[in-house]
């Protein structure tokens, strides 16, 4: 199993970043998939996730600015990132769980792609 994470990258204040995750695995459509970030010298957060019946989860602090969706036709899960602050500054990471729902049990994690936000 390997999760790739891409879309990273530096916007300013209220900028927009669409994440990507692409995920090798058999049977990609029936696993949850999940964000979570660390920011320097901070504990990792969960961020947000989907199961395979697409219901959501979102941390309060982005709830209202990012959107998790999944094409499981390009086992991909994207996090669409809106309303940027600098206090979303982190090394994103992809996850996969251990069945179709988000119970917070990952088994695999991807490298984590910087998004930095700043002016």
């Amino acid at each position: 199993v390997q999760l790739q994470a891409s879309g990273g990258g530096l916007v300013q204040p209220g900028g927009s970043l669409r994440l990507s995750c692409e995920v090798s695995v058999f049977a990609f459509d029936y696993y949850a998939i999940g964000w979570s970030r660390q920011a320097p010298g901070k504990e990792r957060e969960r961020v947000s996730c989907i199961s395979s019946s697409d219901d959501t989860c979102y941390a309060d602090s982005v709830k209202g600015r990012f959107i998790i969706s999944r094409d499981n036709a390009k086992n991909t899960v994207y996090l669409q990132m809106n309303d940027l602050k600098p206090e979303d500054t982190a090394v994103y990471y992809c996850g996969k769980e251990l069945g179709d729902y988000h119970t917070d049990e990952y088994d695999y994690w991807g490298k984590g792609t910087l998004v930095t936000v700043s002016s």
